[in-house]
């Protein structure tokens, strides 16, 4: 398939969004671009936004807020309506349109599958989740999918932890320059009513740093997307993840490896919980088990880049993509 002529990018202010940008313009795309802010179209401004997507070769949608924050009530509902009403949006008015898009990919997690510690989560074989992530993430999917596009192929792509210049990546590695980059450890904490009725609590899975971690290269998301683009028979669910899972453990390894430092204290749940209280977040990020590998990507001769940990976190390293 040739590069496309006009790609379209909603909610490109993130990590992945702006790659994206960088490489559809380097490839010498128009790209056109929908957020907040615009800057060629608003979300509400259905009449820009549906003359954007008349005749663009690809959409692709990125919209949402980010996780890392504290699921109180307040950013709970802030997380699945920036994700359900924007999709939502753009699903009506690809109904309305003479000559939508022949594709469309819409962001996904791989958090959308269970606490996985006994076997690998394939989009085949997967067993889907609780808890409010997945919850969010189902209705995501669910709200994608509805209804009737005639001549649009979509793509839910459902992405592990993204590795890359400004990602996930950026908090670990001062950790691990600090010399407290150890594996973070699982253990017992209590659960208040409001987090088991809210699905935001994080049941104890197994201790030792063994939760796995899905991950992949950002070079590899882009990769994996215009495969996507180039094989008209994929569609649906599809796992956006390196084959090579590690625990959490080793990927703390290879991080201090990479960054070099010697050794990394470890962090029990007990010292997890009070941090991730003053950094605002939830210990889910890093406690969960995500074992998550892209059958339907090998299954159609999909090559990654980087299919082990070490040589991706070399390269960030390397090119000094990550701040100190």
């Amino acid at each position: 398939m040739s590069a496309p002529k006009h790609v379209v990018l909603a909610g490109v202010s993130g990590f992945i969004g702006a790659h994206l940008d960088s490489y559809y313009r380097g490839l010498g795309a128009r790209v056109s671009r929908i957020g907040r802010s615009g800057p060629d179209a608003r979300w509400g401004e259905r009449e820009k936004i549906a003359a954007l997507l008349e005749g663009a070769d690809l959409l692709i949608n990125m919209a949402g807020k980010s996780v890392n924050c504290r699921y109180h009530e307040a950013n709970r509902r802030e997380i699945l309506r920036s994700r359900v009403e924007t999709t939502r949006e753009l699903r009506e008015i690809m109904a309305g349109l003479k000559n939508p898009p022949p594709i469309w990919m819409n962001a996904s997690t791989a958090t959308i599958y269970r606490d996985a510690r006994d076997r690998p989560m394939t989009e085949s074989t997967g067993e889907i989740g609780s808890g409010f992530s997945v919850s969010i993430a189902t209705a995501w999917e669910t709200e994608f999918f509805a209804g009737d596009l005639p001549g649009v192929r979509r793509v839910a792509l459902r992405m592990a932890i993204v590795l890359g210049d400004g990602s996930a990546l950026v908090p670990l590695t001062r950790l691990a320059r600090l010399g407290i980059g150890g594996p973070q450890l699982d253990g017992r904490w209590p659960a208040s009513r409001a987090r088991l009725a809210a699905g935001t609590y994080h049941r104890f899975g197994g201790g030792g740093g063994t939760q796995k971690m899905s991950w992949v290269h950002i070079d590899d998301v882009i990769s994996a997307i215009e495969f996507i683009r180039d094989h008209a028979d994929l569609d649906g669910a599809i796992n956006v993840s390196s084959p090579g899972t590690v625990t959490n453990a080793e990927f703390m390894r290879e991080l201090r490896r990479s960054v070099g430092a010697p050794f990394g204290m470890p962090a029990f749940r007990w010292m997890i919980e009070p941090a991730m209280a003053v950094l605002r977040t939830e210990s889910e990020m890093i406690l969960k088990s995500r074992w998550v590998i892209p059958e339907t990507l090998e299954n159609a001769g999909f090559t990654f880049g980087y299919p082990t940990l070490a040589p991706a976190l070399t390269q960030i390293a390397t090119y000094r993509a990550i701040p100190a």
